[in-house]
């Protein structure tokens, strides 16, 4: 099949449709801590449980093509989306779990991941000329101070080796370089085209290091498929869709800076799923988070008003 090329037409979401999109985003893509924590309590290893949920996800985006007879890419895009999916899923996921998995709490991991907005700010203002307003860098600036009061009971003396703070910002340092790609690159691709190109070459990722520690065997207990399950259908199929979805549509610093909304709704799922209380401490955190992301959002606006 033949690739496409040229500038591939982008709908931009209107203002109702990107408020519900973005906080639709916010909440499945922290339900993704959800399933970790699941699957750890669980007694699954982590790279099992990314194999699994890649492969039951690949399955069933390979199916809805097959069903839908849609039109299967060509090399062009296969190259591109793979070198996406490398950066946004298996970089980023690998390098998170492996930071954990050698010592580093989630708590720290969550306060390094925060820096991804303002590694993308800087990224998309040289590379996609979404610049950065004074406004903007400040509300990034009030996001991560709110995320660091979120996370700050759960920091600690890990005894993670020093290196083993370099994966969480590795993978943040993936995340962030393939949103900038993924607005960067004008691929004709639709949005099932792109998730399934990006989960085939991310399940091929993960399976590959998980048959090389021994560890590719399914889950064996129905809790771990739960968590399986429970990261396809809400940290795949709702959030990392709706990432991608809201990147076309208002831009990788728009859609990185929700990111800061993650860490404190992980907070409050904690709390549903498994009963922890949440503290006064998270709650202000939560707030002041809030509170830089709409500084950001208004910024934003205020600009794109102004270039017009």
């Amino acid at each position: 099949m033949s690739d496409s090329t040229g500038d591939a037409p982008r709908t931009r979401l209107g203002p109702t449709a990107i408020v519900v999109a973005s906080i639709a985003l916010v909440v499945t893509w922290s339900s993704g801590f959800i399933g970790a924590e699941l699957s750890a309590r669980a007694g699954g290893e982590p790279i099992t449980v990314l194999a699994w949920r890649f492969v039951v996800l690949a399955g069933l985006l390979v199916a809805a093509m097959l069903v839908l007879r849609r039109r299967w890419p060509g090399r062009r895009s296969w190259l591109r989306q793979g070198t996406i999916a490398l950066l946004s899923q298996a970089g980023y996921l690998l390098m998170i779990f492996e930071g954990v998995r050698a010592g580093v709490d989630g708590g720290t991991a969550a306060l390094i991941a925060a820096l991804q907005p303002m590694l993308v700010a800087t990224i998309a203002g040289r590379l996609l000329g979404e610049r950065a307003t004074g406004w903007m860098w400040c509300g990034m600036a009030v996001g991560l101070g709110g995320v660091a009061l979120v996370v700050s009971g759960q920091l600690g003396e890990s005894g993670a080796p020093l290196w083993a703070y370099l994966l969480p910002f590795v993978g943040v340092l993936c995340l962030g370089s393939g949103t900038v790609l993924q607005r960067r690159w004008h691929l004709q691709d639709d949005l099932l085209q792109t998730i399934t190109m990006q989960a085939v070459v991310a399940t091929a990722v993960f399976m590959a290091v998980a048959l090389v520690r021994g560890q590719a065997a399914p889950p064996a207990t129905a809790e771990l498929w739960f968590a399986v399950l429970w990261l396809v259908v809400l940290a795949s199929l709702g959030g990392y869709v709706l990432y991608v979805t809201v990147t076309r549509s208002h831009g990788a610093t728009f859609v990185s800076t929700l990111l800061y909304l993650t860490p404190p709704t992980a907070m409050l799922w904690v709390w549903l799923v498994f009963g922890v209380p949440v503290t006064g401490v998270g709650v202000v955190g939560l707030v002041v988070a809030a509170v830089g992301v709409v500084i950001v959002l208004v910024a934003q606006q205020r600009a794109a008003r102004g270039d017009r």
